[in-house]
């Protein structure tokens, strides 16, 4: 008498839920990791311009310039020098950023990221 294999595996329902959510996924991280990269582009751009040597003896005002321009090349429109908060802390000149971004998901549906940023050392990038 044959043995009686009891099957294993993933039912149609299940692999319709699981590929829903994978899609899910996928679609917001494609909508949220620009934003991402966006960040990270100004967080750079705002460090480079404190270690690049643009700060020392430059006014509040050169130094947003500084900013603008590198900011120019690399086509960030979120964050303008005039977005910039720039102070001194122990000698340091210290340049802070903060903005929320709202990445559309599907339909009317948005997610809402609010970013903020620093040079002053222990920051979080």
């Amino acid at each position: 008498m044959p043995s009686k294999r009891r099957q294993e595996g993933i039912t149609l329902i299940g692999l319709i839920l699981i590929g829903t959510l994978v899609v899910f996924v996928a679609i917001v991280a494609i909508r949220v990791v620009p934003a991402y990269i966006e960040y990270f582009t100004i967080v750079k751009n705002v460090n480079a311009v404190v270690k690049g040597g643009e700060t020392k003896g430059a006014t509040v005002a050169d130094i947003r310039k500084a900013f603008d321009r590198r900011a120019q090349i690399d086509d960030i429109t979120v964050v303008t020098g005039k977005d910039l908060d720039i102070g001194k802390e122990g000698g340091d000149v210290v340049i802070g950023f903060s903005y929320a971004k709202k990445a559309p998901l599907f339909g009317n549906v948005s997610v809402c990221i609010d970013f903020e940023g620093s040079t002053k050392a222990g920051a979080a990038p």
